[in-house]
């Protein structure tokens, strides 16, 4: 038996989970990241191992990934540091072994990731140079729209019709969410604007990957009902979502460690 972790430092969340290689996932721990990363990340350990029942001295390997995965391997926390694309791919595949693509929207960046039998990397397509369709993005809009992020899903999926929401800079689509309430259009009809401009985004992802079904959807937007219906709807297939999908880089990040010491 070898316990490991994984530790997944995102722009807006940090995620461990604590791996066994006999017995799978053993806990986990999300929080909010906020801007002293090697702190968030002591404190996501240190909760999630309190979780487990295990000791840090017990644990042999702690692998490092995501945003800030270099800061947490240059304070010697992590003993080595893996890409966001192998470990979501890693994740799925442990979630769900039948999935072809992944499409991940996390804090500050997309990807969708093709990925092959025992969660190898087939290709990838990235937007990480801007915050449009991105978990900030959903912050920023629900400020926009003066309603709680949680909220936003359900908010969107009650709407009778989707206004459109052309700008995909988030500063342009604050503006425009402004103006759109000053011709009188319904919360509810912005939010689901708001959400299929977050799936027109994808899916333009998705088509320079391939579709190739099953497809899984990971990262802390996954909870958002309304995105998640509004990219189902623009690329004409179910996503399968984990229990818990904001975990998915850290889980992949410790099947990873697993299979160094193993």
């Amino acid at each position: 038996m070898k316990t490991v972790i994984g530790l997944d430092i995102g722009s807006l969340a940090t995620k461990c989970v604590v791996f066994d290689s006999d017995k799978g996932m053993l806990a986990y721990h999300i929080l909010r990241s906020g801007h002293a990363f090697e702190e968030s990340a002591k404190q996501a350990v240190s909760t999630a191992l309190d979780k487990a029942g295990i000791n840090k001295k017990d644990i042999a390997m702690t692998i490092a990934t995501g945003y800030g995965r270099a800061l947490v391997l240059a304070t010697t926390m992590a003993d080595a540091q893996v890409t966001e694309i192998t470990c979501h791919a890693k994740g799925v595949n442990w979630v769900f072994p039948d999935a072809k693509t992944v499409i991940d929207i996390g804090g500050q960046d997309s990807k969708v990731i093709g990925i092959e039998k025992n969660g190898v990397v087939a290709n990838f397509v990235m937007n990480d140079k801007c915050a449009a369709g991105t978990g900030r993005f959903l912050e920023v809009m629900a400020v926009a729209l003066a309603v709680e992020i949680e909220d936003m899903g359900d908010l969107s999926l009650s709407s009778d019709y989707t206004v459109e929401v052309s700008s995909m800079c988030t500063v342009f689509a604050e503006s425009e969410v402004i103006s759109l309430f000053a011709k009188n259009h319904k919360k509810a009809d912005i939010a689901a604007g708001i959400a299929d401009s977050i799936a027109r985004r994808i899916t333009g992802l998705v088509g320079q990957v391939g579709l190739k079904e099953k497809v899984v959807m990971s990262g802390g937007v996954a909870k958002n009902k309304g995105v998640v219906h509004a990219i189902e709807k623009r690329i004409g297939t179910k996503l399968f979502i984990a229990k818990e999908p904001q975990i998915i880089g850290a889980l992949g990040a410790a099947i990873v460690a697993s299979s160094r010491v193993s």
